[in-house]
């Protein structure tokens, strides 16, 4: 595919080190012929060796624009398979704004966002499901995100994915050759022989999809929300864990009116943690609102942590987070261990069939167990990313349950001794759902939507 020349910076416009702008495209080597001038030498751009660097000055006419490195990479051994040229210049905002004007002026034109790794997956050098990692590469918050998105960057979805349409695709090629040459190809028993087949598919599929649930939390981070009545720890809890002073704490009860959002990490795994008012029976109008948005906040979060006080008797405020909780996932953290403990641990397990904590927010301890409880319910330990595919991916995961609906219409039409050309139509389906994933099968409008959620220099 050859395409014009654009360009774009590369890099974060803010003041820095060093900024970068790239260019790519049929005419690269060409426009920086025209504004680039070795140190030594006159030698041209577009003469010099492919992966080398070359110290020198970008010029505007006679005006020296920046002294830079320039780094050449020839098609096809390049991001875009295409020649690509990069600047590295000093990193001030105007610097790097009057260069990429000079490159604009000299022949290029401005990439569109993710125009770069666009051109890279319509030039075949990556594919969809890799072209979309690098964005979640970019934008990974922990540290299991960013191993599951460079997981995908080498590969691994598309490795998957093509292992499995392997498989379909070989299956539809035997229908279909039966069904133009029955003569002298038997299918005699092959419905039996393709049910295994598609029951192993689905099977692969199946645990595909249920890596999802893991995958979101990987990318996205879990929707944590801390219950408790009033005074029993719950801002504290959320100071101890962000590592700084995010929520007011005092002795007086209800100090907490509002929703308190931070962002937490927590052995690699993200936490959208909220601290919520305490919930009771009050007729503080101001208070009341804040308890009401509590419960909403319960209703969605993905994980409740319910801080109760050690220290006093469980009352009926206790008894209905209780009661909010028993069909949550959810930890209970039985807090203020350092005081004379009213209320034990077998008391609320009594209650709850959750695991139950003692810690103590003020003296930090009971903390580490805390973190090994949340990664081991979300990850079920530790994960390796040498053997496993995580789908991260909302549009990955659609395309695998419409595989899936595919391959259960197989089995269906299987069962109900449907004629071979049903396995077919199904089967097709499902190989191109699958092709969606990979960009086998996508259309020009879904590939410009996905670009345009990257930056400029990407």
């Amino acid at each position: 595919m050859k395409t014009d020349t654009i360009a774009a910076i590369a890099t974060a416009m803010s003041n820095s080190g060093i900024g970068i702008v790239r260019i790519s495209g049929d005419e690269a080597l060409q426009v920086a012929d025209r504004i680039f001038e070795p140190r030594k030498g006159n030698k041209k751009v577009s003469d010099m060796d492919t992966h080398t660097i070359h110290y020198g000055f970008v010029k505007d006419g006679d005006e020296v624009i920046d002294e830079v490195m320039l780094l050449i990479m020839k098609a096809p051994n390049s991001y875009t398979r295409e020649d690509t040229v990069e600047i590295d210049c000093h990193g001030g905002v105007l610097v790097m704004k009057k260069l990429l004007e000079t490159v604009l002026k000299y022949g290029a034109r401005p990439a569109e966002p993710g125009e770069f790794t666009k051109r890279a997956f319509l030039n075949g050098r990556i594919d969809l499901s890799q072209a979309e990692s690098v964005i979640d590469v970019i934008n990974a918050k922990n540290d299991f995100a960013l191993k599951s998105s460079v997981s995908q960057l080498q590969g691994a979805v598309l490795n998957k994915i093509k292992d499995l349409r392997g498989i379909v695709i070989h299956q539809i090629a035997f229908i279909e050759s039966a069904l133009d040459d029955p003569e002298h190809i038997d299918i005699a028993g092959y419905p039996e022989e393709l049910k295994e087949i598609v029951d192993n598919l689905l099977a692969d599929v199946n645990a595909l999809l249920k890596s999802s649930d893991n995958g979101k939390v990987l990318k996205e981070g879990i929707n944590t929300v801390i219950v408790g009545k009033p005074n029993a720890g719950k801002s504290s809890l959320l100071n101890l864990l962000a590592g700084q002073e995010r929520a007011i704490v005092t002795d007086i009860a209800g100090t907490t009116r509002d929703i308190l959002e931070e962002q937490i990490q927590l052995n690699g795994i993200s936490l959208n943690m909220i601290d919520t008012a305490g919930i009771r029976d009050t007729d503080d109008i101001v208070e009341k609102i804040g308890v009401a948005k509590s419960k909403e906040y319960l209703e969605m979060a993905d994980l409740v942590i319910y801080v109760a006080d050690s220290s006093t008797s469980l009352d009926e405020n206790d008894e209905q987070i209780i009661e909010a909780i028993k069909n949550k996932k959810a930890i209970v953290l039985l807090n203020k261990s350092d005081l004379t403990m009213v209320t034990e641990s077998s008391v609320l397990e009594e209650k709850l069939d959750k695991k139950v904590i003692v810690i103590s927010a003020k003296e930090n301890t009971g903390i580490r167990e805390l973190e090994n409880t949340i990664k081991d319910m979300f990850l079920q330990g530790e994960v390796s990313f040498n053997d496993e595919v995580y789908i991260t991916n909302i549009r990955h995961k659609n395309a695998l349950l419409e595989t899936k609906n595919s391959l259960e219409m197989v089995l269906n039409s299987i069962e109900n001794c449907m004629p071979e050309d049903f396995y077919s139509i199904d089967l097709m389906n499902a190989y191109e759902e699958l092709g969606s994933i990979i960009g086998e099968s996508v259309g020009e409008d879904l590939v410009n939507e996905i670009f345009s959620k990257f930056c400029m220099g990407k």
